[in-house]
């Protein structure tokens, strides 16, 4: 359910009191959560008491959902992706009126809705959302058949017009077939966790990928002829330029999939053969926003949390893209993001909207840079400021100064390991005795995917592995390896979810001479290790060794 909306429907009901309603809702806002888990953790009032409430301001009445029957006939009265896209689970049918359960009681228009889709009377009951949600996770999971009914209707349309593929026509876009088809790709890929969704034109075909946990997939594709109706539908979802097709274009989609807000960062760019289209799903009940659910070794976790609450000075996370960059400086953020302290960040683009947090969306088009914005930052009398990346000298220097006059800074670089991100810096051309003064810390990270909790299998892997990764069959004694065999809940991939392995350079004395020296990182790398620093490839071991991924994964990334 929508947060404000419930809690501003118990508000006006007395249940809660304001001061309930702001702490439930920051809540909510900051964790992620569904509003119904903050409600429960709080004890203002059960969820059974908010359920009757609802039914008796609806003029309806709550049922048991769990020990229905579904029979298919019932089921299949009810489209799948408007069964997925609306929350929505059939109970019973008289002959006449369709009685249904859905996920937000409380929204106004799911009935209506629901009443066009079926072209029958609707009868709303309620029920825990959580519970309708499952089920219908289970009933209308995206089925293959659901996606080839799409498709034939597709078909049919290619056939019945003129295959002059590529030319825009706007009523073709907004057509029934099409707007049905881009829906139930996007509740597929967002089911699926997906990151990103692909859509890529090429001489013969038209490809749909979405990418889960890092590793691409393939959905089934739509006629050739059609891609530009479904370029041109996303584009018309995103308000951009449907006309303009020989420049790259940005743009947003804010929707609502199961119940739940979904954003959606929208990519385009002209090739060859037409233009490919990326999205990038933003979905906060997916992302932890909190470093304590990170998963981060406890001696990286309780750096972080100390170097954080320091005055001033720069931290740096580093990695390649895709690799947590930005959720972990937004939990770390989120960890400090209080009443008595002003935080600011420059994004490339804002990903996540924070309360309490001013974020400036960079735009290099109109002259808007990270370094014109951090300079602006600092007649905005902040605390702490986060810069998307450290791109340039200029950047650099000003967030150095930053650091330097009573601020801390967060940023990201690229670089392949934490030693790495101080020759990236040098090689800006930042003066070593800057780096060394406000330099507290650098935190390199890679995301490797996890085996797959249902059908994790011990093996011994081969000695040609194990030297791959360092390790002889003496070092490795009775420690157990790990695989996914592949099952249905992991797509047949053997692994499900991803985790950080982490390597933490902490600039103490011996290491700020060595980077005032100008020492080559594989010194101040080797030093590093002297003093206790753990390796990318060391954390991949540990993870290795307690069975939460492969030997595969981690040779991958480190």
């Amino acid at each position: 359910m929508k947060p404000e909306v419930l809690l501003t429907f118990l508000h006006d009901n007395q249940k809660i009191s304001q001061e309930q309603m702001d702490e439930m809702l920051d809540e909510q806002v900051r964790t992620g959560k569904p509003i119904e888990d903050v409600l429960a953790n709080s004890g203002a009032v059960p969820l059974g008491d908010v359920y009757e409430l609802i039914a008796l301001a609806l003029g309806t009445e709550v049922v048991e959902i769990g020990k229905m029957e579904f029979p298919p006939e019932l089921l299949t009265m009810v489209p799948p992706h408007v069964a997925r896209v609306q929350g929505v689970l059939p109970i019973d049918f008289d002959g006449t009126t369709l009685r249904v359960v859905v996920t937000d009681p409380l929204d106004p228009h799911v009935v209506d809705n629901l009443r066009f889709a079926t072209r029958r009377d609707i009868a709303l009951y309620v029920a825990p959302s959580g519970m309708v949600q499952t089920l219908v996770d289970k009933f209308y999971g995206v089925e293959a058949s659901d996606m080839d009914d799409v498709l034939a209707v597709l078909a049919g349309e290619a056939d019945t017009k003129e295959s002059a593929g590529d030319v825009i026509d706007i009523e073709k876009a907004s057509s029934a077939p099409i707007v049905k088809y881009v829906n139930t790709v996007l509740a597929q890929a967002i089911q699926a966790r997906a990151s990103d969704i692909h859509f890529e034109p090429f001489e013969t075909e038209f490809k749909i990928r979405y990418r889960v946990d890092g590793a691409l997939y393939e959905m089934a594709p739509p006629p050739r002829s059609l891609a530009a109706a479904v370029t041109s539908r996303i584009k018309v979802m995103s308000s951009l330029n449907i006309a303009e097709r020989r420049i790259p274009q940005d743009g947003r989609i804010q929707t609502t999939m199961a119940g739940r807000p979904v954003d959606l960062r929208v990519s385009t760019l002209p090739t060859q053969f037409g233009e490919s289209v990326v999205l990038r799903v933003l979905d906060r009940s997916t992302v932890k926003l909190e470093l304590e659910h990170i998963g981060m070794p406890k001696n990286i976790y309780d750096y972080i949390c100390a170097v954080i609450e320091k005055p001033n000075g720069i931290f740096i996370v580093t990695g390649p893209t895709g690799s947590g960059k930005t959720t972990t400086l937004y939990a770390c953020l989120n960890r400090i993001n209080t009443s008595d302290s002003k935080l600011l960040t420059a994004e490339e683009p804002v990903e996540y909207e924070i309360e309490g947090i001013q974020q400036v969306p960079i735009n290099e088009a109109i002259g808007l840079t990270f370094a014109r914005t951090l300079r602006a930052f600092l007649r905005q009398d902040p605390d702490r400021i986060m810069v998307g990346e450290t791109r340039d000298l200029e950047t650099a220097q000003i967030a150095i100064q930053a650091s330097l006059t009573g601020h801390l800074v967060f940023t990201t670089l690229h670089t392949n390991d934490a030693p790495s991100a101080i020759a990236r810096l040098i090689d800006m051309g930042v003066e070593p005795f800057l780096i060394a003064s406000s330099l507290e810390g650098v935190l390199a990270q890679r995301l490797v995917r996890k085996i797959c909790p249902n059908c994790r299998t011990p093996y011994e892997p081969s000695e040609a592995i194990l030297r791959q990764i360092g390790l002889s069959v003496h070092e490795v004694g009775d420690k157990n390896f790990y695989y996914g065999t592949g099952c249905d809940q992991c797509n047949n991939t053997g692994y499900k979810g991803r985790k950080g392995i982490y390597e933490l350079l902490d600039i103490t004395e011996p290491i700020r001479e060595l980077i005032t020296a100008r020492s080559p990182s594989v010194v101040i790398r080797q030093k590093a290790i002297e003093l206790g620093m753990s390796t990318l490839r060391a954390d991949g071991l540990r993870s290795i060794f307690d069975g939460e991924t492969t030997i595969e994964e981690v040779l991958k990334y480190t």
